[in-house]
């Protein structure tokens, strides 16, 4: 295995950009949290403090709240015709592929994540995304109803009012456009709570909207360290819906403070365990291909990581021995060398996470076939790590690891493929290698999960409607039905002339 570590080559500090923003971001301005506290986020190359953040409190969320509320219900932000939302939105956009360098170093320092990716994919799909959404902001329209009993009705379609938006860690720039782009396009208000680990490109994000002209008020970001801020927002009477995604543990709880306080909508994007299933038939080139960068693709932190694969008889032998292959050419190192293909895991919380993983599954019986190990004295390095020998109750194939643990195991039948695959609590995403379309279409159809990727894997688009069954969370991020979430339907009925009602 190719690691810069071993070589003795240590993360480059040179690339920290100058941190320009720390405090909250509240009706339009920077401030100090309440309390006066800060906490800070870490480089996860080397554990080394970056900067000092606000910590943000409930009373900062209720001021955020409350100029939320104030942009509303009095503000100019709902009331804008959709093609004025829409324009402010494409500014926003271009501001965001003006600053493009200085976003993906953030990423990079605050995530650990590749920087020359964040670069090419993570920060211009975030630019397209808010494009996607500002060109539905002036086609959000109800229905003209033929109603029965001599009665005219129509539907309107209205802004739900204020959101609360709370974002994970591992895909910090597509999480909050995720988020707040289709909440722009309909007109509603927020309040964003990034995760702890990673704040620096939310704040930076709530800069560059000022800049675009989005009013005071409608986008509020307040990050915190632990849950303060997120129950808050979850339990808060004065907001009108919550969008998380994370863990199905922390979901349960927002639910559950939703229910208790004021029956806020809720949607939630949750974990996952997805399997890869391939077959006799594929292409083992590419089907090692797919399995590796499923499971190794942002250091295995995805929530639709191919982190179980299941091998058709016929051609498992060679597939595990190409893949143990790829796997130990793999390239760990400082995210910010181009020719590294991870970088370190998010924090130190999430590396011994990943690490008590690997032991548990030594531990059950699954034979270890490559990596299982640390890189390197300074910062959060894990090789990539195959166990084989799975079974479907073990742990490490039921437990969402979020890391580049990758669990193996060879099928013969579709049924027992089918039966494996379907024998988790999560059901987000699903990938089908096979040249048979028969084959595709039956399993495609027996897969319980939201998103099925048939040769192919991660094929995202803003189109696309992304979202989970089972305990993997209901709702959907991307496409035009992202945009329901954050409407609500009137309906208007008036009597017809002669109408009996009359």
């Amino acid at each position: 295995m190719s690691i810069d570590h071993a070589n003795g080559t240590a993360p480059s500090i040179t690339n920290v950009p100058t941190i320009k923003f720390t405090k909250l971001f509240i009706n339009g301005d920077f401030v100090e949290s309440v309390s006066g506290k800060s906490f800070e986020t870490i480089d996860p190359r080397t554990g080394d403090v970056i900067a000092r953040i606000s910590e943000g409190t409930k009373e900062d969320i209720d001021v955020a709240v409350k100029a939320a509320r104030h942009a509303f219900d009095s503000g100019p932000w709902p009331r804008l015709p959709g093609t004025e939302r829409a324009k402010i939105m494409m500014k926003f956009a271009n501001l965001i592929e003006e600053n493009i360098e200085e976003l993906a170093a953030l990423e990079a320092i605050d995530a650990g994540k590749l920087y020359h990716l964040c670069k090419v994919l993570d920060i211009p799909a975030a630019a397209n995304t808010l494009r996607y959404y500002a060109g539905a902001a002036d086609k959000i329209h109800g229905n003209v109803l033929k109603a029965s009993g001599q009665f005219h009705a129509y539907t309107l379609m209205e802004p739900i009012g204020v959101v609360g938006h709370i974002i994970p860690w591992n895909f910090p720039t597509s999480m909050f456009f995720v988020k707040v782009s289709p909440c722009l396009a309909a007109g509603c208000t927020m309040v964003l709570k990034p995760a702890e680990q990673t704040p620096l490109s939310a704040l930076f994000y709530a800069h560059l909207a000022k800049l675009a002209g989005i009013p005071d008020g409608v986008l509020n970001v307040v990050p915190e360290f632990g849950a303060i801020a997120g129950a808050a927002i979850s339990s808060h009477m004065d907001i009108d819906a919550v969008s998380f995604t994370g863990s199905t543990q922390t979901g349960r709880k927002i639910m559950e403070a939703a229910a208790k306080s004021n029956l806020k909508q809720v949607s939630l994007e949750l974990g996952g365990k997805s399997p890869l299933i391939i077959f006799d038939d594929a292409d083992i080139e590419k089907a090692t291909e797919l399995a590796l960068i499923g499971i190794l693709f942002n250091k295995g932190e995805v929530c639709v990581a191919s982190s179980r694969v299941f091998v058709q008889e016929g051609i498992y032998e060679e597939f595990e021995k190409k893949l143990v292959e790829k796997a130990k050419a793999w390239i760990v190192g400082d995210n910010f060398d181009p020719k590294v293909q991870q970088g370190p895991q998010v924090d130190k919380k999430q590396f011994e996470k990943i690490l008590s993983y690997i032991e548990h599954g030594k531990r059950e019986g699954a034979t270890l076939l490559t990596g299982g190990k640390t890189i390197g004295s300074k910062g959060y390095y894990i090789e990539p790590t195959i166990f084989s020998n799975i079974k479907d109750d073990m742990l490490i194939a039921q437990d969402e690891i979020f890391g580049p643990v990758l669990a193996l195991k060879k099928f013969k039948t579709i049924e027992e493929a089918i039966k494996s695959a379907n024998n988790t609590r999560y059901g987000l995403a699903a990938g089908i290698v096979t040249k048979n379309l028969d084959i595709a279409n039956t399993v495609s159809r027996s897969i319980r999960a939201g998103t099925i990727w048939i040769n192919c894997y991660f094929a995202f688009g803003d189109d696309i409607p992304f979202g989970g069954y089972k305990m993997s969370g209901f709702g959907r991020e991307y496409g035009l039905e992202a945009i329901h979430k954050y409407l609500q339907v009137k309906s208007v009925v008036t009597p017809i002339y002669n109408s009996p009602w009359l």
